[in-house]
């Protein structure tokens, strides 16, 4: 499948006057995938086409040429066959492309050879995703985990064109740009930059953790808004919370965590977090540097997986999702974050799809765990306030608990999830007065089944 795609959207970042003066780059997608392909299996090649054009328009390349390509076998040496290659060096000659973004995971070598065959900067779908979040963060943490996660990435590759100026601009340099000058960086010089970003985000993390202390001892349970990319967790969080969060229709609009306190319909108060979007093969070293934001996720009382119900591939959505919490171990079948799911964009659906959606979400398992809702018309949206309010409940009665001193996981997991308001050590064991709202009860009684 072969489509003419013109550039539209718009860069909201600031501008320099070399960015102003830089034609538009010319680019072309390609997401190759064949049976059983990593990355590719049970999703549709069409929407994943359409997913990695929606991530080159993120940066505002002008996407001249789009196509999927099935494969029968990987080839080491360019990941895709040698016809196909001479048949794109033909498309990307007569349209004078001048960057290729390939939709999987090259190596350094299959980078190379595919660059001298199409004369061309190649690449692939860790790079593209880096350079979105390097344009994207706007906080100092953020700068850091995106700069973290980059460093990583090209560590073991040749740095060819991280310049200062490049980082002024914003990303990382992977797609080239003005004053480029294929600098070689030195691997210890990254070696010891990363060291340093790793000192500062632990520095992060120790001051997200006082925070979260506080709000633990002020009693204010934290609700985290998590999702595919562009799934309306901004829009969402606005809604919820009053905020004026920059939220568009654009995949990895959010970058930076916001946390805002709202008050649920008893009147209670909680902390709503909006966090980073995820997306279907996420880089693991991009997971790893993102941990510090990542912990608030883990940290929450309850998960709100904000869903686009509409879109046509939002069961796979949901798996990847899923997957990345289960990765940095936040669901988890018996120590996990209780999560409910925001059926987001009902507004979206066609009429029927909706009532038959409403239906399967009143009745049955669903009813409690699934809640249809727009976050652009507020339609849903008071259900799922009380939904939150009722699975944060109210703090129970305090109630006393015997642990091995040895079982040093437990005693931590109480400190976290409850409001411990005594502890006496006594020989081999600790026994402490803790009150646990519902939610943390039925975890903790999980826990003691086991």
């Amino acid at each position: 499948m072969t489509n003419d795609i013109q550039r539209n959207g718009h860069d909201k970042r600031q501008r320099t006057p070399q960015d102003t003066a830089r034609p538009a780059t010319l680019a072309a997608v390609l997401s190759p995938h064949s049976p059983g392909h990593r990355a590719h299996d049970q999703r549709d090649s069409d929407a994943k086409l359409d997913e990695a054009v929606g991530l080159a328009r993120a940066i505002d390349l002008d996407v001249r040429l789009a196509q999927s390509l099935p494969m029968r076998r990987l080839t080491p040496a360019t990941l895709i066959g040698k016809g196909v290659v001479e048949r794109i060096k033909v498309a990307v000659e007569e349209q004078e492309i001048g960057l290729v973004v390939v939709d999987d995971r090259l190596t350094p070598v299959q980078q190379r050879n595919l660059e001298k065959a199409w004369n061309a900067k190649v690449i692939d779908r860790t790079g593209l995703i880096l350079e979105i979040f390097g344009a994207r963060a706007r906080t100092h943490e953020g700068r850091l985990q995106v700069e973290l996660a980059a460093l990583d990435y090209q560590r073991g590759r040749l740095v060819r064109s991280w310049t200062h100026l490049e980082r002024q601009r914003g990303g990382f340099g992977f797609l080239g740009g003005p004053g480029e000058s294929q600098i070689e960086i030195d691997r210890r010089l990254i070696g010891d930059r990363i060291v340093r970003i790793k000192r500062d985000l632990d520095a992060v993390r120790r001051t997200r953790a006082v925070n979260r202390s506080g709000r633990r001892k002020a009693r204010l349970p934290t609700v985290a808004l998590v999702g595919y990319t562009n799934a309306g967790k901004s829009t969402l969080f606005n809604r919820l919370s009053g905020a004026d969060v920059f939220a568009k229709n654009l995949l990895f609009a959010t970058l930076d965590p916001t946390m805002r306190s709202i008050k649920l319909p008893g009147g209670r108060d909680c902390v709503i977090s909006d966090t980073v979007g995820f997306v279907s093969d996420l880089p693991t070293h991009l997971v790893a540097a993102f941990r510090a934001t990542l912990e608030e996720v883990v940290e929450a009382d309850l998960i709100v997986h904000v869903r686009d119900i509409a879109h046509p591939d939002s069961e796979r959505q949901r798996a990847d999702v899923e997957e990345v919490l289960t990765t940095i171990g936040a669901i988890d079948e018996d120590n996990g974050t209780p999560m409910i799911e925001a059926l987001n964009k009902i507004d979206e659906l066609p009429l029927d799809q909706r009532r038959i959606l409403q239906v399967r979400t009143s009745v049955g398992p669903e009813r409690t765990r699934q809640f249809p809702v727009s976050a652009l018309s507020g339609e849903g949206v008071d259900q799922l306030l009380q939904a939150i309010e009722d699975r944060l409940g109210g703090q129970s009665a305090a109630r006393e608990v015997t642990v091995p001193l040895s079982d040093g996981a437990t005693i931590a997991w109480l400190y976290r999830h409850g409001d411990v308001r005594s502890r006496q050590d006594e020989g081999e064991v600790a026994r402490l007065t803790v009150a646990l709202d519902a939610a943390a009860t039925a975890q903790f009684e999980r826990r003691l089944a086991r």
